[in-house]
């Protein structure tokens, strides 16, 4: 009989982590692959300068990413569009655009800096940049060109286990778990400009104008009904809380090493990788690298597929993984041209990486807003959603949000202009 239970038991969960599974796709993979080189890099500065004291920044940025990319999965399933394409039909062609233009520019610098984080997590294994960065921009092309929807959300997904290798190079750190729940739980603000830039740039490397983009538009691209949109808020959610989680670890990991052994600057989240070996263990240091090297092929192919998207929807022509090259020729020539020119970049002596990484985050600090600010028109418009726009409460919320998010980019956009900034947010 107890064994007739336990099977049973054992059947039921199955049968709900299958459920969890069949349920995870585009907003786990948005949420995830935002923490890409720049954030890790980011991330691991703020552990190695402040320690634990600013993980209490990653609370209100949790609650803010959850409110808008439930936004964009709410319109993608109601009206079946994707962003771009909503913009361009609300708005008029100049006005997508230019905003189309923006999110080339932003993006191209972006799949510049991941290209460059493959090349120096795979150096720490003793391979050339000139081996790791054409094989892996071979291998990202290939995906998608040839790839159908689902097989390329399964390989997504599967990008997203690895990043389990953060928690695991945290726990090995010894961190002191006292310190981080003060730290989480308790606001402090440094008052150098350094320090305001990197929670600023915690914002910036969580929240970016590509992922609204690319949400909604794999949200349609899936076909998800209304009928499944309790599903895809919990999608919408688990994805947040898990890129947070990551984050969170990240922080940790260098706070219990790096900051406790009075080293605070590092130059790229190889070098927090590097450090890491004889503080916490070589494995730790693996962990963290291995982390590095996924988290940079995966937003490397994400993030050129995000900005096909976007401007391929924007101006009105056929976009999305399950056409055929014949189909969509701009959609997948723009993806190819972007990987091409984005892993080549890394390639060429003397090219001005941090320069090209710098301004497009600058074009991303301003974008953001206004980004954002079509989307609470448009949610909000009863004639295109229908019962489906904001409630008064979460109006508020979003709208604070919103202002919140205004305020602090437009101060990104001044620290990173600043002689005295001292990182560049992703």
């Amino acid at each position: 009989m107890t064994a007739d239970r336990i099977r049973r038991g054992l059947r039921r969960n199955w049968r709900r982590l299958a459920w969890l599974f069949a349920i995870l796709g585009p907003g786990v993979i948005t949420s995830n692959v935002d923490n890409d080189a720049g954030g890790i890099y980011t991330y691991s500065l703020c552990g190695a300068r402040y320690g634990y004291s600013l993980l209490w920044v990653l609370l209100p940025v949790t609650v803010a990413l959850i409110v808008v990319q439930e936004m964009c999965a709410r319109m993608g399933t109601v009206t079946g569009k994707g962003l771009a394409d909503l913009v361009r039909e609300h708005f008029g062609l100049r006005v997508t655009f230019v905003i189309m233009m923006a999110v080339l520019l932003t993006n191209f610098g972006n799949a510049v800096a991941e290209f460059a984080g493959v090349a120096s997590s795979l150096e720490l294994f003793g391979i050339s940049r000139y081996v790791s960065v054409p094989l892996g921009a071979a291998f990202v092309w290939w995906l998608v060109v040839f790839g159908s929807y689902k097989s390329v959300e399964k390989a997504f997904l599967v990008a997203c286990l690895i990043y389990l290798a953060y928690p695991f190079s945290g726990l090995m750190a010894h961190p002191d778990w006292k310190a981080a729940i003060e730290g989480s739980v308790i606001p402090w603000m440094p008052m150098d400009l350094a320090g305001v830039s990197m929670v600023v740039g915690i914002v910036g490397t969580t929240i970016a104008p590509w992922m609204q983009f690319y949400l909604q538009s794999s949200v349609v691209e899936k076909e998800s009904k209304v009928s499944d949109y309790g599903q895809l808020r919990l999608d919408v959610v688990l994805g947040s809380l898990m890129a947070v989680v990551v984050a969170f670890f990240i922080v940790v990991a260098c706070a219990a090493t790096l900051h406790r052994e009075g080293i605070h600057e590092i130059a790229s989240g190889a070098d927090a990788a590097l450090a890491l070996a004889p503080l916490a263990g070589r494995y730790a240091g693996w962990l963290f690298a291995v982390g590095l090297a996924n988290a940079s092929l995966f937003a490397a192919s994400i993030l050129p597929l995000a900005t096909a998207y976007s401007v391929c929807e924007g101006l009105g022509l056929e976009a999305g993984v399950d056409r055929s090259f014949g189909e969509a020729p701009e959609f997948y020539w723009l993806y190819t041209l972007l990987i091409v020119g984005s892993a080549g970049m890394i390639l060429l002596p003397g090219a001005p990486l941090l320069r090209i990484i710098l301004v497009s985050q600058i074009v991303n600090g301003v974008l953001l807003p206004v980004v954002l600010v079509f989307m609470l028109v448009l949610v909000n418009r009863e004639s295109l959603m229908g019962r489906f726009t904001n409630g008064r409460v979460y109006n508020v919320v979003a709208m604070t949000t919103v202002v919140l998010l205004i305020a602090l980019t437009g101060l990104l956009v001044v620290t990173s202009l600043w002689p005295g900034a001292a990182i560049l947010p992703s």
